[in-house]
């Protein structure tokens, strides 16, 4: 919007615009520094402020303003593995990997101090937050294996699986964003479907879920391929069986 003179006419932005606006700039800051680096001068001067209105929404300093933000990482990081329930398995958590990985690759360095704890500014109440993510992202993983009841082993492998991406998520940064996220993503799936099967050998319930999930996929999809890489491998120990 442009005043008659041409300058930009001023709007002032309602409560949830500039609260959104302070959060996304505190995102941007621990996206690349420590919590304890950010001041709370350093949000003001980020989100073109003062620090007394950085502070008219975050009565309770930066330990507030920073468990604001991890609630608001948190709520994207949670919806990352919603996806409708419909086609191959391999094909929806590719997607959900996508969307999981695309959000640590923009907070770079910052993923391990927004997720990982390890922050002086850490509490019970972030690491509530953090934990809330993981159980999340596995309440919805076996929403897609359709299982209402999972038994211990295979909720076990799910909750396992999630620590995995996350590992592999910061083992990613650490290594230069080796390799390109397409790989690290299609390495994901095949972990996955890897542990299930195995998981599958112990449990009869994850044996049905394995059964479910394979009759969808294809022999070009993700399962197909990896059966192909691995069955030439597992051949040569034909004397164990």
């Amino acid at each position: 919007m442009t005043s008659a003179t041409g300058t930009p006419a001023y709007r002032r932005l309602s409560v949830e615009e500039r609260r959104a606006q302070l959060l996304e700039a505190a995102l941007s800051l621990f996206a690349h520094r420590a919590p304890e680096e950010v001041s709370l001068d350093d949000v003001a001067e980020a989100a073109g402020v003062s620090r007394p209105l950085v502070y008219r929404y975050f009565p309770g300093g930066k330990q507030q303003l920073y468990e604001a933000a991890l609630r608001s990482a948190a709520d994207v990081l949670e919806q990352c593995f919603a996806e409708p329930a419909e086609g191959p398995l391999t094909t929806r958590l590719a997607r959900a990997l996508d969307r999981y990985l695309a959000f640590v690759d923009q907070h770079d360095m910052g993923f391990a101090a927004l997720l990982q704890g390890g922050s002086v500014v850490e509490t019970s109440r972030t690491t509530a937050i953090v934990d809330g993510v993981r159980r999340a992202a596995a309440e919805h993983i076996l929403s897609h294996l359709a299982v209402t009841a999972p038994g211990a082993r295979l909720r076990m492998t799910v909750r396992m699986w999630i620590t995995a991406v996350e590992a592999a998520s910061l083992i990613w940064l650490d290594e230069g964003k080796q390799p390109p996220l397409d790989d690290l993503r299609d390495g994901l799936v095949d972990q996955f479907m890897a542990v299930l099967t195995a998981t599958a050998g112990r449990d009869p319930q994850t044996a049905d879920v394995v059964r479910h999930a394979l009759a969808l996929e294809t022999p070009d999809g993700p399962v197909g391929r990896l059966a192909r890489r691995v069955l030439p491998v597992v051949s040569d120990a034909a004397h164990l069986l």
